[in-house]
């Protein structure tokens, strides 16, 4: 199994679609289960062996730096935006911070992990010669609080394709993967999306992917909130 120790939380975003919570505190700082999602976020990278981690900061940026600054492990490296550059150019940004190979979790994402956890599946599946990107994918119609037509086909190989127009696809990006830096190859610093180096990734064979094995919550707006609450109040969640 490929050793990860290092890994970024993309936390930049306005998180619009989470007002009105998101007018007084910035979207990774919003409580589920009694944990704001941006420390869920962090102690599964702990968990799975993570060392250092790079948090990109945009909105309310100082106060997820003064939330970040209590906690004692893992070490964390923040790189803020003054404009946001997406999930792309927040990567290529902070890639001084990362190591060759990391994890990149979503902030606003949340997942109760199968008999082994998701993280650790991924690094198992994970071959640095062979691919510059991994992710986990989640199963739409097992997918708590989503009702879009889903990002991807997945082979039983691992091998993807995107959803075409007017297709409805089985498998939505979960939020989590882990990524080469030669992926961003080429790549120009400033604002740009993940998805044109995802598909560079995919025409090459340079991508691929594992379906997740339990729970996920989509928590975009206050109704996924409140539903991701009721459901995970018959779990118990580690506060």
């Amino acid at each position: 199994m490929t050793v990860v120790s290092c890994g970024m939380v993309l936390a930049a975003g306005l998180g619009t679609r989470m007002r009105p919570i998101t007018d007084r505190i910035p979207k990774p700082l919003v409580p589920v289960a009694g944990k704001p999602l941006i420390d869920h976020a962090i102690d599964r990278l702990a968990e799975a062996g993570v060392k250092r981690v790079a948090v990109n900061l945009h909105y309310k940026a100082d106060m997820v730096a003064r939330h970040l600054a209590a906690r004692q492990t893992p070490t964390i490296a923040l790189s803020r935006e003054d404009d946001l550059l997406e999930t792309g150019g927040g990567i290529l940004k902070a890639l001084p911070l990362l190591e060759e190979v990391f994890y990149v979790v979503n902030s606003d994402v949340l997942w109760l992990d199968g008999k082994i956890a998701a993280l650790r599946r991924l690094a198992r599946a994970w071959d640095p010669e062979r691919l510059d990107a991994m992710l986990l994918v989640q199963r739409t119609t097992s997918a708590l609080g989503y009702e879009g037509p889903g990002d991807f086909f997945v082979d039983a190989w691992g091998a993807l394709r995107r959803r075409r127009e007017r297709e409805v696809a089985p498998h939505l990006f979960a939020g989590v993967q882990i990524l080469h830096r030669r992926l961003f190859d080429g790549c120009t610093p400033g604002k740009f999306s993940l998805n044109p180096l995802w598909d560079r990734a995919i025409a090459a064979g340079r991508l691929a992917a594992i379906v997740h094995d339990g729970e996920w919550y989509h928590i975009g707006t206050p109704e996924g909130l409140a539903l991701a609450e009721e459901r995970l109040a018959t779990h118990r969640i580690e506060r």
